[in-house]
């Protein structure tokens, strides 16, 4: 193929990928998920969907042990917590992660992460 149909082709395929890069890009960087809000005793609470991440759960250890919290159910729910947050109705450590679930979503909060 040579001329004005070579040329299309570097066009053809900008117009098709570009907008399918930047949709790939916007929801891996988080913008498809609903802002983190204040809950009732001041800590960041974000939903997300299952497998994601909150926007605050960056830094250091951070992401892994929010990751951890998600996955392992199995082992933080049976670990008590001693920050004292008893008070405010969390019954085991992964309760300072996740404030609730459902079958798609999960509600993390920034407890632990303060």
């Amino acid at each position: 193929m040579s001329g004005a149909g070579a040329r299309r082709w570097p066009l053809a395929i900008t117009v098709v990928a570009g907008p399918l890069v930047a949709a790939l890009a916007w929801w891996t960087l988080g913008h498809g998920q609903p802002a983190a809000r204040r809950d009732e005793v001041g800590d960041l609470v974000q939903t997300v969907a299952r497998g994601r991440l909150p926007a605050f759960a960056t830094g250091g250890d951070l992401p892994a042990l929010y990751r951890f919290a998600a996955e392992r159910q199995d082992v933080l729910s049976f670990m008590p917590c001693f920050c004292g947050c008893g008070d405010i109705g969390h019954t085991s450590n992964r309760a300072c992660y996740i404030k609730a679930e459902t079958a798609r979503d999960t509600t993390f909060t920034s407890h632990a992460a303060t």
